[in-house]
């Protein structure tokens, strides 16, 4: 059985949940989608989790300094997360998006060598576990509208915004 520490803080979209070991990310998750998170982390098989240590972890101190602006402060975090080969080459290739700039699913998809596999590229990036640090908020639509995400588009476009990027508005969104 796998154990993780679970960090539970507050940033300015609300509460957000950190899942490492210590060492590495595991998920990073918004509040109000803890189900998602257990269903992602179910992934790794029997988990226990059980809360971090007093004080925030360094992890999570990284994650403080993202929001507080300074937005290379998790370009390096290391991040463990369970899936297919197919979806970890996506997770890692959404790392590659610096903060500011949003790649199309399409560009993505040429990135990693396949220019083809949009939809399989799309469908990688939904179930990315570990938001922020895997930037899939800086996907969005061939037509330059903003896109799904797991955590709400408020949220998506806010980031977008806080990291500086020309962000479609959430009223340019794709029906």
């Amino acid at each position: 059985m796998r154990t993780f520490q679970v960090e539970e803080f507050a940033t300015p979209l609300g509460a957000m949940y950190l899942v490492s070991d210590g060492r590495a990310i595991r998920a990073l998750e918004f509040g109000g989608y803890e189900a998602r998170m257990e269903r992602l982390l179910g992934a790794w098989g029997e988990v226990r989790s059980e809360p971090a240590p007093a004080g925030a972890s360094e992890l999570r101190r990284r994650i403080d300094d993202y929001f507080a602006g300074d937005l290379t402060a998790v370009d390096a975090l290391p991040a463990d997360a369970v899936g297919t080969a197919f979806q970890r080459e996506v997770w890692l290739a959404l790392r590659a998006i610096p903060a500011g700039q949003t790649w199309t699913y399409g560009q993505l998809a040429a990135h990693i060598g396949r220019p083809k596999a949009v939809r399989a590229v799309g469908l990688a990036n939904s179930q990315n576990p570990v938001a922020i640090v895997q930037p899939c908020h800086r996907v969005i639509g061939a037509n330059g509208k903003l896109t799904g995400y797991a955590g709400g588009l408020d949220k998506k476009e806010w980031l977008l915004r806080h990291e500086g990027a020309t962000a479609p508005l959430l009223t340019d969104r794709e029906p």
